[in-house]
């Protein structure tokens, strides 16, 4: 073969390549502009005012809106009542986020660099920010705790799954009454097996707080091993409790905690079971939902919890009893970050 031959052999598959890449990026394009466009048979959604007071409105529901069009991402509401009913948007987008107390947390793009970056932003009831905070990572978990005067928010620093074990995070802890921000829960002390503990493969994440505005659960990551721990903002100090758990949510009665454990057996692409713990007796319960759920889930009352699976336009929300009674059922279309209110 010439050497005139192989040029033209390279530049054509150049050329082959960056048609590919080109085509690549319109049709990703093609597609975000197609998320802009409302999709036939899709919940009605229109703007309006969305408020986290405990008191507007009777029981609903805050979300963010996963349904295709102009409000896509912004938080919306329902009423708890109709949740597949028509939706109102608030002109707000978060990723994640979370509310109680008359107070919310939203994780959002921010796009005001030159680079896109991640921030905390602190909500007040009819969605006036109150304080934001830059954020190292991609957003994943927020939490607000039930009077409203504790946020907290993890982000992935590196890797992208927790499936598998290339991953770090870093969990913050605002105090909304003072300020004070913890940084990251990697600084608390740690009592593992009843002995102090330290290691430089320390992370944390999911966390959920209590009524008294002090004490919290979150997942511990630790040797390949995960970890539930109570917390103790005053103390700081974390205790481990119990392995292999995973985004546990505390019931609004303080006695139980719903999480996900890997259970052997299962792909690694979907390991997770749901489980509620009695924090009492030690008793595991599974739930009745026996798909993966890579998510923290959300109490919609004192018998049931709330949790998003991966739906035609994101995320669904599926409801399940947390006795492991009864049997999943689909709550909400196109939905994903659930606060029940009122």
């Amino acid at each position: 073969m010439t050497l005139q031959r192989r040029i033209l052999i390279l530049a054509t598959t150049v050329a082959l390549l960056e048609a590919v890449g080109v085509l690549a990026v319109v049709r990703a394009s093609s597609r975000a502009d197609e998320k802009d466009h409302v999709r036939a048979g899709g919940p009605a959604v229109t703007p309006g005012a969305v408020s986290l007071a405990a008191g507007d409105g009777g029981r609903r529901i805050v979300f963010r809106n996963m349904a295709w069009g102009p409000h896509r991402d912004e938080l919306a509401t329902v009423a708890t009542g109709s949740p597949e009913g028509a939706r109102t948007a608030s002109g707000v987008s978060c990723l994640r986020f979370h509310a109680a107390g008359s107070t919310g947390i939203c994780l959002q793009a921010d796009r005001s660099g030159v680079q896109e970056g991640y921030r905390a932003v602190v909500l007040d009831a009819r969605l006036k920010e109150v304080s934001d905070h830059p954020l190292g990572g991609l957003p994943t978990r927020a939490r607000v705790s039930p009077g409203g005067h504790l946020a907290a928010w993890t982000v992935f620093v590196g890797g992208d799954s927790y499936a598998g074990t290339n991953f770090s995070t870093r969990t913050s802890v605002l105090d909304l009454r003072t300020g004070r921000l913890e940084a990251s829960l990697e600084d608390f002390t740690i009592l593992k097996d009843g002995k102090p503990y330290r290691s430089a493969d320390v992370n944390f994440w999911g966390v959920t707080f209590a009524a008294d505005e002090r004490t919290f659960y979150a997942t511990l990551a630790t040797g390949g091993r995960t970890h539930l721990v109570r917390g103790d903002l005053g103390e700081r100090t974390v205790t481990t409790l119990r392995e292999n758990v995973e985004c546990p949510s505390l019931s609004p009665d303080g006695t139980r905690v719903v999480f996900k454990k890997r259970v052997p057996g299962l792909p690694a692409e979907a390991p997770w079971r749901l489980y509620a713990l009695d924090l009492a007796s030690g008793a595991e319960t599974p739930l009745a939902e026996e798909r993966s759920v890579d998510d923290q889930v959300v109490w919609r009352d004192d018998r049931t919890v709330v949790y998003a699976l991966p739906g035609d336009f994101g995320a669904d929300l599926y409801a399940v009893p947390a006795d492991g009674s009864g049997a999943p059922a689909r709550l909400m279309d196109s939905a994903l970050a659930p606060a029940f209110l009122g």
